[in-house]
């Protein structure tokens, strides 16, 4: 029978986040698991969208992104990094960071090629690869602080290898690649001519003092890196499906025309309030951090005295753990008692690691942009473990 799923589809499963969402959904479980916010979105931003729809900015846009939106991220780039990218030729506004990956993917990479991935990692990129027709190679990080050791870099980098996907800040392990690390990884890139794709979605969601470091600004690395990012995690409006795209003209090009025939254009009157919010809001970048840091600490904080072996996270919004003390030694059986008897959903760790990489049974991740009365609530059914 010829009615049947391709073989593409056959290689990977749904997504286990979007799953636990709909399993906590089941048993009025709190959801530590999908990262979205149960707080509203800036008031400040929601304005702006009303103004826009308000004037009809509500018809097909450029399919590449508004002129303001490009304009305001360029800016934003000069800003901050002190990297120029021309919004008319190197600025490409997708449908959300999720569509800025596939479609960068399918347009560097050929039938075969080799696209490294690095694990533990956020479970888009390995279907993305594939989708792609894509080899997906995986670069471990020691734990327990996930590490990146030159050792590794040296077993997946080869004349094959097309591109590397690197995530920093890091979901899930909230690791904030150093200085160091990325010019490790800029060298090898150099030296095999591999392109980096580098999504920075939680690139305002970072402690301790700590900076986040775009590789396009290493010396040589914008002509060969891509850079994706978006308004999703920064202004709490996962479901506006804003992202963007920053790349030389020579692959913009490409990834142009995969966007245009993949989704041909984000909400017209969103990318305007977003062009807006991001043209006015250093303030509020600062103010993300202590907002989310006061979360961050008391989260780890409870879940280290509850007796879970957390690693605490230099950015992002997530904390993964390991739960050995429980008396379980699987993650999916530890998360589905999780849900059952205690009420709190988390993802298990094992969709973080390719299915070779047995290391991931040991983890389990909770997400914290959530009211603090949200995690109050969390904490008080969790602190049930103790007995």
């Amino acid at each position: 029978m010829k009615v049947k799923p391709s073989v593409k589809a056959d290689k990977f499963e749904e997504s286990v986040i979007r799953e636990m969402t709909r399993i906590a959904n089941e048993y009025k479980a709190i959801n530590l698991a999908q990262g979205f916010p149960d707080f509203p979105a800036p008031k400040f931003l929601k304005e702006y969208a009303k103004e826009f729809i308000d004037k009809d900015y509500n018809q097909y846009a450029i399919t590449w992104g508004t002129k303001s939106i490009r304009k305001a991220i360029s800016e934003k780039y000069k800003k901050f990094y002190n990297i120029e990218y021309d919004p008319e030729t190197e600025i490409t506004v997708c449908c959300g960071s999720t569509e800025c990956m596939i479609a960068s993917i399918l347009a560097v990479v050929n039938p075969n090629e080799e696209v490294i991935v690095i694990e533990p990692f956020y479970e888009n990129y390995g279907p993305d690869a594939i989708i792609s027709d894509a080899k997906p190679v995986y670069l471990k990080l020691k734990p327990p602080e996930f590490k990146l050791e030159e050792q590794e870099l040296k077993k997946v980098f080869n004349e094959k290898t097309k591109a590397i996907i690197l995530n920093s800040p890091h979901n899930p392990t909230g690791k904030v690649f150093s200085y160091d690390e990325l010019k490790l990884i800029a060298e090898y890139c150099k030296k095999y001519d591999v392109i980096v794709i580098t999504d920075e979605i939680y690139e305002h969601i970072i402690y301790d003092n700590l900076q986040h470091i775009p590789i396009a600004t290493l010396p040589e690395m914008k002509q060969r890196t891509i850079t994706i990012s978006g308004v999703s995690k920064t202004f709490s409006v996962t479901g506006w499906r804003v992202g963007y795209i920053l790349a030389p003209e020579n692959l913009t090009k490409g990834i142009r025309k995969i966007h245009d025939f993949l989704t041909v254009g984000a909400p017209a009157p969103l990318q305007e309030a977003c062009a807006k919010a991001i043209e006015n809001s250093d303030e509020y970048y600062q103010e993300l951090k202590e907002f989310y840091e006061k979360r961050r600490d008391f989260l780890y904080n409870a879940l280290t005295d509850i007796g879970f072996n957390a690693i605490k996270p230099e950015g992002a919004y997530y904390i993964m753990c390991e739960f050995e003390n429980f008396g379980y030694s699987d993650d999916l059986k530890f998360t589905e008692f999780l849900i059952k008897n205690i009420g709190v959903a988390v993802v298990p760790g094992s969709s973080f690691f390719s299915k070779e990489n047995e290391i991931g049974k040991k983890y389990i991740r909770f997400c914290f942009c959530k009211k603090m009365e949200t995690l109050e609530k969390a904490v008080e059914r969790l602190n049930k473990l103790k007995k």
